[in-house]
């Protein structure tokens, strides 16, 4: 561009020395100046209209050819003109395969802008949501998808877990739905077709809690037939050997009763539960009093800290299961005389209850796992403390079930602390 600005000035000066020298000749100098710049910009403008004409016509065409500056930029536009065609045709050639791609993924894919409106998604979304591009395009989500629990669990924007639900369209479909935040508050939502993981898991759970009611009965025979047998004056082996075979049907028993409630919170673990005010104080008090009598000869030091100005919206016999699971392992794996602290307490961000104990704490790469049913960090020492390895995993499906989650932190030789979170609105004043 240098060399164009230089080639112009060149040009007038050339023109208006021509006419200086034709004007000296007849006599008009000025004239002649005049006359020549008048000369050389009626040649510019020409030069001018014909870049423009190229610029707003065709501009894939070859540039017409004009000496000078004007052939320069001309030239230098149209390298910038293939250099952006170039770029167009690679951008188009993304969009091109991600629409492919997507169009292949068997998921809905969403976009969705930050004021809650549909901005692109594609074809399994119209399948799955029966969502349609000619009329669906720039409307809100919730208007759509008006399904309470989603419009619930997409207002509130707590999405570390997916959510299940029926499919909109109806039928047998159940859809999980998945939603991240990216960019300036827009949404990528993920709707995935989970029925035959569904149906599979509903059989596994029928399976469960049918396998597990029909143990209740032999196990209750069973325990019946040897409390008869303990009351009897037997030989000390036969005696012992009836000891252990109670004290293992009692383990099955729990076992099984484990298993009927965690199948139980499993099938419900995505409904609305009917809440109550459940009196935290009062709960967790027995709580204390029943882990007082299984540490027993260990004694433990318990520590509670209650805030007695708040209580908790729940189910109370599910919550008295979780929180005293949570107690309950911390007096199985803290050693004698070991020291557990049970607090209470609520804050803006919700209610918090939190067991911590002085016990052997756990390495970092069990505790992912913790909740998973069976889940062993080590099996001589697990079977040695009398649980049946679904405490966890009862715990988390209750938090589910109340959008609250469970935190746990703890280093070997250092101890442990497991804490429940229950959002803000779960929490209520004591009733008087």
């Amino acid at each position: 561009m240098h060399i164009a600005r230089h080639s112009l000035l060149m040009s007038l000066l050339l023109s208006a020395g021509l006419g200086l020298i034709l004007g000296a000749v007849l006599g008009f100098p000025i004239a002649g100046i005049t006359l020549g710049m008048i000369v050389w910009a009626v040649i510019q403008i020409r030069r001018f209209n014909v870049l423009r004409e190229w610029l707003v016509g065709d501009t894939s065409e070859e540039p017409p050819e004009l000496p000078g500056a004007w052939g320069e930029i001309l030239d230098a536009l149209a390298r910038m003109q293939k250099r952006t065609q170039a770029r167009e045709a690679s951008l188009r050639n993304v969009i091109s395969r991600f629409q492919q791609s997507s169009a292949a993924l068997p998921d809905a894919v969403i976009i969705i802008d930050r004021n809650n409106n549909l901005e692109w998604w594609n074809l399994a979304a119209e399948r799955l949501l029966g969502l349609r591009h000619a009329s669906d395009r720039g409307k809100p989500l919730l208007n759509l998808v008006r399904d309470p629990v989603f419009v619930d669990y997409y207002r509130k924007g707590r999405y570390q877990e997916p959510l299940e639900l029926p499919s909109p369209l109806g039928g047998d479909t159940r859809l999980q739905y998945q939603i991240s935040l990216f960019g300036a508050d827009d949404r990528l939502l993920v709707a995935r077709d989970i029925t035959r993981l569904t149906q599979l898991e509903q059989t596994r759970q029928n399976f469960v809690a049918n396998a597990s009611h029909e143990l209740r009965t032999p196990l209750t025979v069973i325990r019946g037939y040897l409390e008869t047998f303990l009351d009897q004056d037997l030989p000390k082996p036969l005696m012992r050997g009836l000891s252990q075979m109670q004290q293992q049907a009692r383990r099955m028993e729990n076992l099984v009763q484990d298993l009927l409630l965690l199948s139980r919170l499993e099938a419900t673990s995505r409904q609305a539960a009917t809440l109550k005010p459940v009196l935290i104080q009062s709960l967790i008090s027995h709580i204390h009093e029943d882990a007082v009598t299984l540490s027993g000869e260990r004694q433990h030091q318990f520590e509670l800290q209650i805030d007695p100005q708040h209580d908790l919206l729940g189910v109370p016999a599910e919550l008295q299961s979780a929180l005293s699971n949570l107690v309950f392992n911390a007096v199985r794996y803290t050693p004698d005389e070991g020291h557990i602290l049970i607090r209470w307490w609520a804050d803006a961000k919700g209610g918090h209850f939190s067991v911590t104990d002085s016990g052997i704490g756990i390495e970092a790469r069990h505790i992912p796992h913790l909740t998973e049913r069976f889940y062993r960090v080590d099996d001589s020492r697990s079977s040695a403390s009398g649980g049946t390895g679904l405490g966890l995993a009862i715990v988390k499906h209750v938090l589910m079930r109340l959008g609250a989650r469970l935190e746990i932190d703890s280093k070997p030789g250092r101890g442990s602390c497991f804490s429940c979170h229950f959002p803000a609105e779960l929490v209520v004043p004591p009733r008087d």
